[in-house]
């Protein structure tokens, strides 16, 4: 391989998650701290391995990276995101399963601002008639 290292950026509403693959044995480190010490137990970690089990590329990665904003579920889909783009700079033939997992989209919903004059996004003050 002439390059050992590949970098991806994943976002997920306020989350984002900076990841960088290196060949190896499967080791995931977030923040200086393994997967279940970052995100407390099995917190859906097998969401971290759901991008490989579809490429077929099981414990040949590891896993170094850096999450900010957010919480916990949202940085551990940004995470997903993040190596799922990352695979795809390992190779372009990931592309179509990746896709059809649909991993590699985006997820655009974000929380709706709230508006003035009113309690919240959509919630208005209480009206009373008399």
């Amino acid at each position: 391989m002439a390059q050992d290292r590949y970098y991806a950026t994943g976002k997920r509403k306020t989350a984002i998650a900076r990841v960088w693959l290196t060949p190896g044995s499967g080791k995931v480190t977030v923040n200086k701290k393994t997967a279940e010490e970052y995100f407390g137990g099995t917190f859906k970690t097998h969401e971290i391995a759901k991008p490989f089990k579809i490429t077929e590329t099981e414990e040949q990665y590891d896993i170094l990276a850096t999450l900010l904003g957010g919480g916990k579920s949202a940085q551990l889909e940004a995470l997903t995101h993040g190596i799922s783009r990352a695979l795809l700079e390992v190779d372009g033939e990931h592309r179509l399963p990746l896709k059809k997992s649909g991993l590699l989209t985006r997820d655009p919903r974000a929380k709706e601002r709230k508006k003035y004059g009113q309690k919240g996004a959509r919630a208005k003050f209480q009206f009373s008639k008399r």
